[in-house]
């Protein structure tokens, strides 16, 4: 264990031409500098940089966290969306307690975004659309609507997934009406950005009364 102490300590961080951030240029809207981040990384090459870790609570008060894919940023409100199946962990810890948190890191700009609030289920038309634009596989997956459930045989899955696949020859139109789109409706959003010597820059919003007002934070 002492080697692996060591080894995680020697592991450089923050290596690479690093993007700078002038927090006193940055827009009043925190959705305008997160679509900016956000495009840089797509353009640097950074993989999977819509990828996103889901922050909730569950029954016991826990706090819980698993990697979403984000699927759109509504600038109009603030709203980060993703979907999720209704009776999936996740999707009863919405039921539940309809507030979340996701975090968004780029490692190789040393960025990361950390966005709160309040989350809020679409309608069934919204949701059927988010369904039916998934990938085949993804869809038939979904339709079983059993994630997290204790899988004894992976016969029994492979077996489940093929009839899901041909149910889907049949009815390519089929929708589970678990499948949900969430908006997160974004309360407070903080940007970091990350720096070689440390002085790292974290400018902080926070949405009162329908209105962004943002302050640096120590770092």
């Amino acid at each position: 264990m002492s080697e692996l102490r060591q080894l995680l300590r020697d592991l450089e961080v923050f290596a690479g031409d690093l993007p700078t951030f002038d927090p006193a240029a940055a827009p009043a809207d925190p959705a305008a500098l997160f679509t900016a981040w956000l495009l840089a990384a797509v353009d640097a090459g950074i993989p999977e940089p819509h990828a996103m870790t889901l922050a909730t609570v569950d029954e016991d008060g826990a706090p819980q966290a698993r990697v979403l894919i984000l699927k759109n940023l509504l600038p109009a409100t603030g709203g980060w969306q993703f979907a999720a199946h209704l009776a999936s962990p996740k999707g009863r810890q919405l039921t539940a307690v309809p507030r979340a948190a996701l975090t968004f890191y780029w490692q190789p700009h040393a960025r990361q975004v950390r966005i709160a609030g309040p989350v809020v289920a679409e309608t069934p038309e919204r949701s059927a659309a988010d369904f039916l634009a998934r990938g085949r596989t993804a869809r038939a997956e979904a339709l079983l609507g059993r994630q997290s459930g204790p899988l004894t045989d992976p016969a029994e899955r492979a077996a489940a997934l093929a009839a899901s696949r041909d149910r889907l020859a049949r009815e390519p139109d089929a929708v589970p009406p678990e499948w949900t789109l969430y908006t997160l409706l974004a309360d407070r959003v903080e940007f970091w950005q990350g720096d070689r010597d440390r002085r790292h820059t974290r400018l902080d919003y926070r949405r009162t009364d329908g209105r962004w007002t943002s302050q640096l934070l120590w770092p």
